[in-house]
């Protein structure tokens, strides 16, 4: 049967991918499921007690739909960050709002920046919209600010992303850096920052909300999926000044954070002591990730996230080895994607028996890599 035919050039242009391959997708095609699942930044700690029970309550209610404003999360955030909630925006995750903000500025031909081997997702909804990516590479494995400006001005973008803390890499900027770094930038030119992986960071990484709050080319972006545990109910974030902040409106979906993700993620905001114990385990499971990996020569990268990089001190090809072998031993993990971070693999934080797991099959696996 012949495909229809009036999609647009741009469509009919882009490949069928996705930005990750799912844990999922390689069960289904291993035939079996992984014993360690320490490739997604999920966090294995889960959510709150509380937020369990919280959504159990709630679910009778799962026949209506979602409150469209997310007033009540919206309130609670403005609280918890001190700004009018008029400021905030609530989205099915980050990637969500990255495609609505992409939507509402790039169009065919609109230079983007970005780091070389930084976020693909966001890359994803700039090829999605026809935009130009710019790209600059890392230095010593963090993202290089001074080159991003150079390039924003080069380009005149109007668009430039930066993760502090980074993915893939870990490192971070302090937050002296990052404000220099979006006062340095053109008024023309919107900063895109995604703090992800904030609630794992040292204070020191993270600009005060006071210090970029009155810049209408900065927005913030944040989410329940990694350090509160709530990757599976899609719940982000973005804030910055009202006026531009409230551009997601003309072009959100209205309905698409769903009724069990807005009062999970209320209720594990107002959850702070276990978020509290969350950051503890991680720090603990970063110092353990690192020192598996020291115990083979590898050297980790010091991380602010819920994952650690770990340089594999070879090639690509070596450790990509590495890594189909632990995917072979029943270890989902990742690498970044292009050179030269792609010498690493990439581990995210677990329970003990997971990072258990990990440790007996890298060991497997070294030994029978240095047997080859």
């Amino acid at each position: 049967m012949p495909a229809f035919s009036r999609f647009t050039g741009l469509a009919e242009s882009l490949p069928p991918t996705v930005p990750f391959v799912g844990p999922e997708t390689q069960e289904r095609a291993r035939g079996e499921k992984f014993l360690a699942r320490l490739g997604a930044n999920e966090s294995g700690f889960g959510p709150a007690p509380s937020v369990i029970e919280a959504i159990t309550r709630e679910a009778p209610l799962s026949w209506r739909y979602a409150d469209p404003e997310n007033h009540d999360l919206r309130v609670a955030l403005g609280a918890h960050l001190g700004l009018a909630p008029e400021r905030v925006v609530i989205g099915e995750g980050i990637d969500a709002l990255l495609g609505l903000l992409v939507r509402l500025i790039v169009e065919p031909g609109t230079p983007v920046v970005t780091s070389l081997g930084a976020y693909p997702t966001f890359n994803f909804h700039v090829a999605g919209f026809g935009g130009r990516l710019i790209t600059v590479p890392y230095r010593d494995d963090h993202e290089d600010l001074d080159a991003l400006v150079e390039a924003v001005r080069r380009e005149n973008a109007p668009l430039v992303y930066l993760s502090n803390p980074d993915n893939p890499m870990g490192t971070w900027h302090s937050a002296k850096t990052v404000t220099a770094f979006a006062k340095a930038l053109p008024e023309t030119t919107l900063l895109v920052l995604d703090e992800a992986y904030g609630e794992t960071a040292p204070a020191s990484a993270l600009p005060a909300i006071s210090a970029l709050s009155d810049m209408p080319n900065v927005l913030r972006f944040r989410t329940f999926s990694k350090a509160y545990g709530l990757a599976g109910q899609r719940v982000g974030y973005v804030f910055g000044v009202e006026e531009t902040v409230s551009m997601f409106h003309r072009v959100r979906n209205h309905f698409g954070v769903n009724r069990l993700g807005q009062v999970a993620a209320r209720a594990a905001l107002q959850d702070q002591a276990w978020l509290g114990q969350v950051v503890a385990q991680v720090a603990a499971s970063r110092d353990r990730i690192a020192t598996i990996a020291q115990g083979h020569g590898f050297t980790p990268i010091a991380s602010a996230t819920n994952f650690v990089t770990i340089d594999c001190g070879r090639d690509a090809a070596y450790a990509k080895a590495v890594l189909d072998a632990l995917v072979a031993r029943g270890v989902f993990i990742r690498m970044p994607g292009v050179a030269p971070l792609n010498r690493c693999i990439r581990i995210s934080t677990g329970p003990e028996a997971e990072i258990d797991v990990f440790q007996e099959a890298l060991s497997e696996v070294i030994t029978a890599l240095d047997l080859r």
